[in-house]
């Protein structure tokens, strides 16, 4: 049994949305909706090899289901980086928030 897989093309990883948002050489972005949208575009990459990765299975090639899965995996942490940056930069976090507990009786 052969191992070569043939991308679908309507499932090839864009490029070119990751381009779009690193044109400035991977500074840091100005504000935290484009952190969402950069986790937002590595978690539709992530969902993108991970099809590809059960299109494999279903076809018997192992090398490329393990190498989607991969890929999918390390999209999805970077996705998780972007959306930790989002949120730990948000100016929310640095306010108290009160919190009024009423006892039951």
């Amino acid at each position: 049994m052969t191992n070569g897989h043939t991308l679908v093309s309507e499932n090839h990883v864009e490029n070119e949305l990751l381009d779009e948002y690193l044109e400035d050489g991977g500074e840091e972005f100005e504000t935290l909706g484009e952190y969402h949208r950069m986790a937002a575009v590595h978690y539709s990459q992530a969902a993108k090899h991970h099809t590809l990765a059960a299109d494999a299975d279903d076809h018997g090639h192992e090398e490329s289901r393990n190498s989607h899965a991969f890929l999918a995996y390390r999209h999805q942490l970077v996705a998780n980086q972007y959306a930790e940056i989002a949120v730990i930069e948000s100016d929310d976090l640095g306010e108290e928030v009160e919190i009024s507990i009423e006892p039951v009786t």
